[in-house]
């Protein structure tokens, strides 16, 4: 399942959001993919982070105490 968000402050900018099973070959853990695509391409974002499903509550924890 795939989740795209526009990117405030752009005007065709994207937030996608994924869940990748062994993104580095067989056997490496499932990770959370964020991408940042200023021109709207979801599928080949820009920028892109990993987070390990195993850091997912405390990488939520710290995003939320941003807020």
């Amino acid at each position: 399942m795939a989740t795209t968000i526009p990117l405030s402050g752009t005007k065709k900018g994207v937030i996608s959001v994924t869940k990748i099973d062994e993104p580095y070959g067989a056997g490496s853990a499932t990770v959370a993919s964020i991408g940042i695509s200023l021109v709207g391409n979801a599928n080949e974002p820009e920028w892109k982070v990993h987070i390990p499903l195993d850091n997912l509550d405390a990488v939520i924890e710290a995003l939320q105490a941003l807020k």
